[in-house]
This record gives structure tokens, C-alpha cells and sequence, in this order.
């Protein structure tokens, strides 16, 4: 993936993104078995310290949570009804990819079933790095469903393999992380939803 090919962060519906979001989904939109696969990353990856949830719900998939939690969204209320949450911020990455966040603020930043609707991930990557500490990670999870409309192009016509490779690209060409790493959390042959994993550390 050398240059980006025209349309490659287009969407169906290039609407207003806060038109879209406005009414709250208080649903998960991956299985149990996925749900699980990102709780078993996080505890391997020692996501305990302060963590931001990027592009977050109603329910961030710790297993236990960590000692702080910021979660970062569309929707007040889903984010209100996020019981592990310490603090709650309503921000379009999209409209605007700076986090309203102080430099070093977080040990880990987590994103979970959503890195396939940035329509400018380098620089919410960029900015990522800067709100992690020193070596902090940023984990990226992701599936095979989707809302449509507001996925890029891209990630649409991309098998599960380029798709980790898209967010791992995503990653280099953000110049401000160390080695990627690619990762399938469910088994091959798994009857639920997979689920895939690309992190970084700063």
C-alpha cells in the first residue's frame, strides 16, 4: 500500500456524522466470543493503568476495569450509561482528529470496533501518540460488521487480512509508533464473529 488510491476514505453517507449518532445504540456489535477475545488481549497487555477508550459506547469490554477509564464518543447518553467510565467526553474524530487531552495523559488508549470509520487516521494516530505516555500502547480491535454507510471504501472492499494490514499501515505512516503487531484473537474455523487486533507501542 503505497499511496492511498482516490476514494479510499469515502462513505455512502458522507452526512454529518453527529446526524447519524444522535440516536443512542445501547447494543454490542460483536458476539460474545469477540467480546471475550478483546477482554483476554486486554488483560495479556496489562491495560490497567489510565486508559482512554476512543470512539467508545456504552460498554467498554474490560474484564475488570482499569483504574481510570476516559471514554470518547458520539453519544452522550450511550456514553453515560458506560458503568466502567470515570469521565466522559463527546468528540467527532472525524470533524476534528485532536483529542481534548493534555500531552502524556493516558498509559493506554484502546479502540474497539471502530478504527473502519476514521476518514483521517493519521492524524487521530498522531494525536494518539501524544496523549500517551512514554511507551504506552495503542490497541486497536476490530470484526467484520459494520455500519455501512459510514465505513470508508476501503475497509468495504478489504478481506479481514488487508483490513489489518490498512490499520497497520495506519500505524507507520503516522511515524510516531514503534513495531506493529498483528494479531487474530479468535481461532480460525471460529464459529462467531472474528475478531483481529493491531497495536503499537509509542
Amino acid at each position: 500500500m503505497s499511496d492511498l488510491p482516490d476514494g479510499f476514505f469515502a462513505r455512502m453517507d458522507e452526512a454529518d456524522d453527529a446526524t447519524f449518532y444522535v440516536e443512542p445504540r445501547l447494543v454490542t456489535h460483536i458476539d460474545e466470543g469477540a467480546i471475550a477475545a478483546v477482554g483476554d488481549l486486554y488483560d495479556e497487555l496489562g491495560v490497567t493503568g489510565d486508559a482512554l477508550d476512543l470512539m467508545s459506547s456504552w460498554i467498554s469490554h474490560f474484564r475488570s476495569a482499569p483504574s481510570s477509564l476516559t471514554v470518547l464518543g458520539m453519544n452522550a447518553t450511550e456514553l453515560d450509561a458506560n458503568p466502567m467510565a470515570t469521565a466522559r467526553v463527546v468528540h467527532d474524530l472525524n470533524a476534528d482528529p485532536r483529542l481534548p487531552f493534555d500531552d502524556a495523559s493516558f498509559d493506554d488508549v484502546v479502540c474497539c470496533v471502530s478504527v473502519d470509520y476514521l476518514t483521517r487516521p493519521i492524524e487521530v494516530f498522531r494525536d494518539v501518540s501524544r496523549v500517551l505516555r512514554p511507551g504506552g500502547r495503542f490497541v486497536c480491535t476490530f470484526s467484520n460488521r459494520v455500519f455501512m454507510t459510514k465505513a470508508i471504501a476501503a475497509w468495504l472492499y478489504a478481506d479481514d487480512t488487508e483490513r489489518c494490514r490498512i490499520v497497520a499501515e495506519y500505524f507507520e505512516r503516522s511515524r510516531v509508533f514503534g513495531t506493529v503487531t498483528i494479531a487474530r484473537r479468535t481461532p480460525i474455523g471460529h464459529p462467531g464473529d472474528p475478531l483481529f487486533a493491531v497495536w503499537a507501542q509509542t
